[in-house]
């Protein structure tokens, strides 16, 4: 067996998981300060930075960003719950898996962007379109992953949980479940990247509100250092939901001992 390597600080992993994006940011700066590039075309995160101030001082970066969340937040519960039901009827029962799974893969050949218009016929321009557009995004990674954790069980588990002669309901509490939390946080972590992909998609499209529209805004104004804003804002949510699922992992999943690199 390994040796465990001694003498790790606290927090190093985090550290070392920051430092990709501080060095994108370096990256980004030596780039607007070496280039020559005119500020107005490509500004730096300086420009960036003056934007954020002047959008914070007039309230509009915290209520679009409020809005967007609050879509985000809505869908991502409704994806995610639909998504999970459904994977644990299809990966319990054999008849419901036959006739769920194929049905999820017609589904998923279909591009999920284009459904827009058609929730747009069905529910209207408010809201229900745009949350409808991030639900069914996030709804299918989820799915498959659990599906996919329930089916690849070892059988031989499986044989030794009857020879016991566990019940129905111990082997689904007991053993089926647990083997489904990895993927669903797998899911997760796909449905959350997914779900802001969606929202941008969906933000251009008749939203009053938001970080979509805020960006649409800039883009009519010509106000670059503000699209720059709303891109590095889309990137920081990103960073954060990924901290999420990997917290989660950590507390949920502390049994699994997975390679972790060498």
């Amino acid at each position: 067996m390994l040796p465990r390597r001694a003498g790790k600080l606290p927090g190093g992993g985090v550290l070392r998981r920051l430092a990709g994006p501080a060095l994108l940011l370096g990256l980004w700066e030596a780039a607007t300060a070496l280039s020559g590039v005119d500020p107005e075309l490509l500004p730096g995160p300086y420009d960036v930075a003056l934007a954020a101030r002047e959008l914070i001082g007039s309230g509009e970066l915290f209520a679009n960003l409020w809005v967007s969340l609050l879509r985000v937040a809505q869908g991502l519960v409704i994806g995610v719950t639909a998504g999970t039901v459904v994977a644990l009827a299809a990966g319990l029962q054999r008849g419901a898996g036959e006739v769920l799974d194929s049905t999820v893969q017609v589904l998923k050949a279909i591009p999920v962007f284009a459904l827009l218009p058609l929730f747009i016929v069905w529910t209207g321009i408010g809201e229900a379109p745009k949350i409808a557009l991030i639900a069914v995004t996030a709804a299918l990674p989820v799915y498959i992953n659990v599906f996919s954790a329930i089916r690849d069980v070892d059988a031989e588990l499986m044989d030794v949980a009857r020879c016991l002669r566990l019940s129905r309901l111990s082997i689904v509490v007991d053993i089926l479940l647990p083997a489904s939390a990895s993927g669903f946080l797998s899911g997760l972590r796909i449905a959350l990247t997914s779900a802001w992909l969606a929202l941008i998609f969906a933000e251009t499209i008749n939203a009053k509100a938001g970080l979509g529209h805020l960006m649409s805004d800039a883009q009519m104004a010509f106000r670059m250092d503000i699209i720059m804003l709303v891109v590095a804002i889309y990137a920081v949510l990103g960073l954060a939901g990924y901290g999420v699922v990997l917290t989660l992992e950590t507390v949920l999943l502390p049994w699994r001992r997975g390679f972790g690199g060498l």
